[in-house]
């Protein structure tokens, strides 16, 4: 079996999130404290599993 690497914390990077907001890419660490509150309440979601009725009229 492979051995697992395993890093200390000294020697991991930083990710760095970003997200579309109104038509372009922004890192979250930009964002003032409510816009970051609400990237952090989002749901994601699959769309495929949301199991829409194909027969219902839109808007509803």
């Amino acid at each position: 079996m492979a051995e697992q690497v395993q890093l200390k914390d000294s020697e991991r990077q930083p990710c760095e999130v970003w997200t579309r907001v109104m038509g372009y890419h922004r890192p979250v660490s930009s964002f003032n404290t409510g816009k970051k509150g609400e990237f952090y309440e989002r749901k994601c979601f699959i769309e495929s599993k949301c199991h829409l009725d194909e027969k219902a009229p839109a808007g509803k």
